[in-house]
């Protein structure tokens, strides 16, 4: 095995952090309304549990407002249930056939919460990748010994796994720095 093998190997569990990443980031609540702050609410239905996405849809209505249409109008009890629940802070407004969630103005010590959380998604998407780095670094290391891989493209391997895995950091700092943004506005 090539050391440029070795490392598209793991180009897509790279791709996998990022995808996990984004989706962990988009259920940061910022003041902006967007439908995967509940989507995946866990909603207990007529003894089963069910994601929220599975028993209404979730559409925005304005900036700051998401509105909740169930396919039956037996699940308004249970979904309120579950936003209020959550823990998230947002209170579900029950309106004829719909639910109305209003997201309030974000406070100063609630950003720099959520600063934090995303601050900590983020390293724990970096330790992810460093742990895919060293992995493939042994590898290109182990087939070297073997007399695989000659010694100059071992150090070659070692400077396009660094490259690629600067890459991905830089997918995890502009992820991070728009959702940033977000939390300030």
């Amino acid at each position: 095995m090539t050391y440029q093998e070795i490392i598209d190997k793991i180009k897509p569990e790279l791709d996998k952090t990022i995808s996990f990443l984004e989706g962990e980031v988009q259920k940061i609540r910022t003041s902006r309304a967007n439908p995967s702050l509940v989507e995946d609410l866990e909603v207990e239905c007529f003894g089963n549990v069910f994601s929220l996405k599975q028993l209404a849809s979730i559409s925005v209505a304005g900036p700051r407002q998401l509105t909740i249409h169930p396919w039956d109008r037996s699940y308004l009890e249970s979904i309120e249930k579950a936003i209020f629940r959550s823990g998230s802070g947002i209170n579900p407004v029950v309106d004829k056939d719909l639910i109305r969630i209003s997201l309030p103005q974000l406070s100063g010590e609630y950003r720099k919460d959520l600063l934090k959380l995303l601050s900590v998604k983020q390293e724990e998407a970096k330790r992810t990748i460093r742990r895919w780095r060293e992995g493939a670094w042994n590898e290109i290391q182990e087939e070297f010994r073997e007399g695989i891989i000659r010694e100059d493209d071992k150090f070659k391997g070692k400077d396009k796994l660094q490259e690629l895995i600067d890459e991905y950091n830089e997918k995890i700092e502009g992820i991070g720095e728009s959702k940033k943004k977000e939390i300030s506005e």
